[in-house]
């Protein structure tokens, strides 16, 4: 949709890329900055994370640390991007505002400085 000959278009601010396997996903991931999401088997995110500018190894780094922290999760997808951080936190504010809680396996909303979301339709 574009908005007055602007040519700017709606984004969705979910994270919609495929789910894949954590096997699948071994060969792909690289040491990119980005943000990830890991399911159990019936594809509901049990946590969200991201790897940032400290990370070793990027995304392929993190994810295998959550993974092996987390034996339940079976899947995972991902998003390379330089705003990690922020990119995170709206991720955890999307899943807040469906769900009304955080992914089970991330940290307590304590721990976390989130804003509210009212995504649009």
């Amino acid at each position: 949709m574009s908005i007055g000959g602007w040519g700017l278009s709606f984004v969705s601010v979910r994270l919609s890329k495929k789910w894949l396997s954590i096997d699948e996903a071994r060969g792909l991931l690289r040491g990119n900055l980005g943000v990830f999401a890991l399911a159990d088997a019936q594809q509901s995110t049990r946590y969200i994370g991201y790897a940032g500018g400290k990370s070793l190894f990027g995304l392929k780094g993190e994810v295998a640390a959550a993974v092996q922290a987390l034996p339940a999760v079976t899947f995972v997808r991902w998003e390379v991007t330089t705003s990690y951080l922020s990119r995170y936190k709206e991720l955890l504010m999307l899943h807040h505002y469906d769900y009304g809680e955080l992914p089970p396996d991330n940290p307590p909303p304590a721990a976390i400085t989130l804003g509210k979301l009212r995504p649009a339709g």
